[in-house]
């Protein structure tokens, strides 16, 4: 059966730095953050992500992050991949569990959430899941 988990997603930590530049070619960074979730999806995420910047306004996103806390009365923790984009100050990317990373309550765990963020402290989420039998 398939549920949603509605939250606000709120960034604790961030920091961007660049690993490879080169003259006329894309600049590469490596971010690590740290964000709080609030709502039926509760917990914390800790994410590692890769940019690829096309320019100060563009850039290819991948991610990894573990969620730990609670999806509705269920615990344990799970990964979501990020793939995505960044533009013009907007940050547009699908979030996927990694299939087979769910522990405790949340072992076979699956589903995804549509993220898109501007300028702001904290973001609304829903998150679509359910759970292999």
């Amino acid at each position: 059966m398939k549920s949603q988990a509605n939250s606000i997603l709120k960034i604790k930590y961030g920091n961007e730095i660049p690993f490879s530049e080169i003259d006329g070619g894309p600049k590469l960074t490596k971010g690590s953050f740290v964000s709080l979730y609030q709502g039926e999806l509760q917990g914390e995420g800790v994410l590692e992500e890769l940019k690829s910047y096309f320019s100060e306004a563009s850039a290819t996103v991948y991610g990894l992050e573990r969620i730990t806390g609670h999806v509705g009365d269920k615990s344990g923790s799970f990964i979501l991949e990020h793939l995505g984009k960044f533009e013009n100050g907007i940050l547009t990317s699908k979030r996927t569990v990694v299939p087979g990373s769910g522990t405790g309550d949340l072992k076979g765990i699956r589903g995804e959430i549509h993220f898109e963020s501007g300028n702001a402290e904290e973001f609304p989420i829903t998150f679509n899941y359910y759970f292999e039998d």
